[in-house]
């Protein structure tokens, strides 16, 4: 199979600055920064040490991380829930927020925590962030992942994201759920375009681009992971833009590259 490849924008510290909008960044992978009038924002960061070969790097090291309002981890896949991602930044990091679930993994390894429940929502410097469900427990398919436990559906989430500039949805990694396609509107929304089984694949792509079909995307989950056999890293936003609803609103970010929120006023 021949892979997309993202290209990739280095980013510094001048990225976690006050700005006077708001911008987003695809991180690579699933992970995403949102950076809101100076209220940085990490979701699912995966920065370093991943276990298997990349195509595109991280646009940033942690060494050159600013400072962290919050990280948010939609569930524990280790493409998500990055140890040692988060155990080289928390000293940057003020609020953690996840499931009930990651939040127990995460303090296993000696990181504080904030676990909530499915539609909870909570503030970071009056940003209104609420937990929205996915669907993404592949681990009971699993005979390996299956002795572990059995994976709930709160354990995985997406986040509603409410800033003074718009409202950004991450889904996370989930087959496409009904209740996905009835939220209120957004005005951004982080895309996984990965045709995998236990992801929204394409034909769920194109139902959620059409049941939001003035609402910008911003594909997500392709072109950075070296693995041309598996489906959950091989999206292709060109396969996507030729399928979609208005596919002018499809946004092809570098891995590092801003989306911008808002007037600079």
């Amino acid at each position: 199979m021949t892979q997309a490849k993202a290209e990739r924008i280095e980013m510094n510290q001048s990225a976690f600055e006050k700005i006077n909008n708001t911008k987003v960044y695809w991180l690579g992978g699933g992970g995403a920064m949102i950076n809101s009038r100076g209220t940085v924002i990490l979701i699912d960061p995966l920065l370093q040490d991943f276990d298997m070969p990349v195509l595109t790097e991280a646009p940033f090291g942690v060494k050159d991380a600013g400072h962290i309002d919050a990280v948010l981890i939609t569930h524990c896949d280790n493409d998500h829930f990055s140890k040692s991602t988060l155990l080289d930044l928390k000293d940057q990091i003020d609020e953690i927020h996840t499931t009930h679930y990651v939040a127990q993994l995460s303090e296993e390894i000696g990181l504080e925590a904030k676990g909530h429940d499915i539609h909870d929502s909570f503030t970071v410097n009056g940003i209104k962030i609420t937990l929205t469900p996915a669907d993404h427990a592949w681990q009971n398919d699993s005979p390996k992942h299956s002795k572990v436990r059995h994976y709930e559906m709160e354990d995985f989430c997406g986040f509603r994201i409410e800033t003074e500039d718009g409202i950004i949805w991450m889904p996370g990694d989930s087959r496409l759920m009904q209740e996905q396609l009835e939220q209120d509107p957004m005005d951004l929304i982080l895309m996984d375009i990965s045709d995998s089984r236990w992801h929204i694949g394409l034909d769920g792509v194109d139902k959620m681009a059409a049941a939001y079909p003035e609402t910008p995307l911003l594909p997500i989950h392709w072109g950075c992971v070296d693995a041309p056999e598996w489906k959950e890293f091989n999206g292709d936003p060109a396969v996507v833009k030729e399928r979609i609803v208005n596919p002018e609103r499809l946004y092809v970010k570098a891995v590092g590259e801003a989306f911008e929120l808002g007037a600079k006023d």
